[in-house]
């Protein structure tokens, strides 16, 4: 490939960069600790553009011991050039102004991950400083930037070989911005695994420096997407061969790998151009309608399906199977600046063409691991016929006859925006919260005690829950799991879904018992926005003199007692019952004054592996995690 039209020129720029700091959820989700390691994945995405185009084949990131993160890669290097448009040199310009990079012009990248353009200069708009080094031409440059502003012109600062070519950037995230600033190493691991899966012939190297955690892993998975499904199904009794397959149509380059085990689960991963796309989308969509067209013309074909027999649904064919799809496209849409979901028609057409062409090239020849496959489908088709008394007894009622078994005090809005449900654990907390409630706007849902543990449930069993039905009926948009999908995220009666348990052990099961539900059943809830645990205090300080306080872990009450000069009593609050119905609106309902956490999920398979051994029966992997994260029990997914 041709290095002469990549130039100085090649950087297009659309705006500037003033908004960036003052609203900074806008352009990488959050400012928790999802959004801190959004900044590192940004300048990735940059590098493995370069290794697409074809002129990279190793990354290196690495978290320095003094809190900043460094990204170094052997591609062509940032152009040091003058840009005509702008007037200075084409590095500062991808620096410090929004919506300029190589991306959108004929002469920068065909493929890219890093589509809008803003990744960059978003990095340094939230860094306190920002150091960028260049190898290219036989000379090394540098730039310094903070927060976002140049604070010292390119130079260059030494030689280099002109075979030694890359682009390395160091910064410290501001901590005015973000709620802390430490990177979680295990997540970054992750998605590094994950993007050296989707790009073979990529080397990433991660190196730890922080102090106790130092290492340094290696990441390089020549074998691609199948090497990915056989790394998610390592532990899985196997029950097919991996399929594997990749072919372009009109420009769109559609990979797949599958295989199916012997589980009663689905796991499908999307990717457009390296970016996991946890929502779905067209291509997604495309693969499953394809793949049950596809599946059930063959069950009928080989006398599995009768005449009279109605054809497996789509999750039918796709109980047990774990793949990976894969697509390159050279003008992706996605729904918002983190790219969760993709939007183009040509997509799913084109993966639906490729999934229907490849599936019977390889079934035609494979003809037992058919026979595999739909056995699968015949079992679950068999379960989800006796389930559906159950189900049927769940989703038949009224869709907005709220049956709670009269637990739900209901607020008196019908907009769910402006709506929100308290899940309170006990009927002494539940009476305070009713009480201390705003009536209009916030319903109160008490539950007894810790509700089932999805993950270890067979579904009857899960339908069948009293707390899960009354969940259910309350939310009123269905649930995800199992056949039929009857989740409707348009149905959602309440925008904000606020889990309030003790401050003690066992509140924190009760919310991670619900939370495994949640994600198993109703993960588009996580996806949207509209899970948040709530934040009650653990003490109140009342000094002799002054304001009482309200504090909310031992390090507020650590805190206090090296700042308050005098002597004050703590009351310790052992549960939401002991506080009367104002304490609990001011401390804990009050819009203006509590403190509610969103829950997010950074990464989809991360995530999941945790659930899965954190809450399933398997002691000796949950022991061994607990033990290594002991120090690390604010886990952020």
């Amino acid at each position: 490939m041709s290095n002469d039209n990549y130039n100085a020129n090649s950087i297009d720029i659309l705006e500037g960069l003033e908004a960036v700091r003052k609203r900074p959820g806008m352009y990488i989700g959050s400012v928790s600790t999802r959004g801190l390691n959004h900044l590192i994945y940004e300048i990735v995405d940059n590098s493995v553009d370069e290794h697409l185009a074809g002129f990279c084949d190793e990354i290196h990131v690495e978290l320095g011991e003094d809190g900043t993160a460094s990204i170094r890669d052997n591609g062509r290097g940032i152009p040091v050039g003058i840009n005509e448009k702008a007037g200075i040199p084409a590095v500062e310009v991808v620096f410090t102004m929004l919506h300029a990079g190589g991306k959108f012009g004929n002469d920068g990248y065909k493929i890219s991950g890093g589509l809008h353009g803003v990744g960059a200069s978003v990095v340094n708009a939230l860094s306190v400083w920002l150091e960028v080094k260049i190898q290219t031409d036989g000379k090394v440059y540098e730039q310094m930037f903070e927060k976002g502003h140049t604070v010292a012109p390119l130079e260059v600062i030494g030689t280099c070989k002109k075979s030694e070519t890359g682009t390395s950037v160091t910064f410290l995230p501001d901590d005015e911005i973000f709620d802390k600033t430490y990177f979680k190493a295990e997540s970054i691991k992750s998605r590094l695994h994950e993007t050296a899966y989707l790009n073979p012939g990529l080397k990433i190297i991660f190196t730890n420096r922080r102090p106790g955690e130092e290492e340094e892993i290696c990441f390089e998975e020549p074998e691609g997407l199948k090497a990915y499904v056989a790394d998610l199904n390592k532990k899985k009794s196997k029950i097919s061969e991996i399929v594997y397959f990749k072919k372009k149509v009109d420009d769109i380059e559609v990979e797949a790998a599958f295989q199916y085990v012997d589980e009663y689960q689905e796991t499908l991963l999307g990717f457009c151009n390296n970016i996991g796309t946890m929502e779905g989308g067209t291509h997604i969509t495309g693969f499953k309608t394809k793949f049950t067209a596809v599946m059930n013309q063959y069950a009928r074909e080989i006398g599995v399906l009768k005449e009279k027999d109605k054809n497996f649904t789509g999750a039918d064919v796709r109980n047990g199977m774990t793949a990976v799809l894969s697509i390159k496209h050279k003008d992706p849409r996605f729904e918002g600046q983190t790219k969760t979901k993709l939007d183009n028609p040509d997509a799913g057409k084109a993966v639906s063409e490729v999934v229907g062409e490849e599936l019977v090239l390889y079934f035609d020849r494979n003809l037992e691991e058919l026979r595999k496959i739909l056995s699968c489908a015949e079992k679950s088709a068999k379960i989800r016929k006796a389930e559906e008394k159950a189900r049927t007894n769940l989703i038949s009622k009224s869709k907005y006859s709220i049956d709670t078994n009269g637990k739900l005090a209901n607020c008196e809005s019908r907009k769910p925006e402006e709506c929100e449900v308290f899940i309170v654990e006990g009927d002494s907390a539940g009476g305070s919260a009713k009480t201390a409630r705003n009536r209009k706007t916030q319903a109160i849902l008490p539950i007894r005690g810790k509700i089932l543990n999805v993950e270890k449930a067979t579904m009857d069993k899960v339908l069948a829950n009293a707390e899960i039905k009354t969940m259910i009926h309350t939310f009123g948009c269905g649930f995800s799991e199992g056949y039929g999908n009857d989740f409707d995220i348009s149905k959602l009666r309440y925008h904000k879904i606020v889990i309030m348990t003790d401050a003690d052990v066992d509140g924190a099961h009760i919310a991670t018992l619900l939370l495994t539900f949640f994600y198993r059943f109703m993960p588009e809830l996580i996806h949207h926005g509209h899970v948040y645990l709530a934040t009650p205090p653990l003490y109140k300080a009342v000094p002799k003199k002054g304001k009482e306080e309200y504090l909310y872990d031992d390090r507020a009450l650590e805190k206090y007692r090296k700042t308050h000069k005098g002597a004050f009593t703590l009351q310790r609050y052992k549960g939401l019952g002991e506080m009367d119905a104002e304490q609990l609106w001011e401390t804990t309902l009050d819009p203006e004054t509590r403190i509610l956490k969103q829950v997010e999920i950074e990464d989809g398979r991360l995530a999941s592996e945790i659930t899965s051994m954190l809450m399933g029966s398997e002691v000796p992997p949950r022991r061994a995690f607990i033990h290594s994260h002991a120090q690390d029990a604010d886990i952020d997914l």
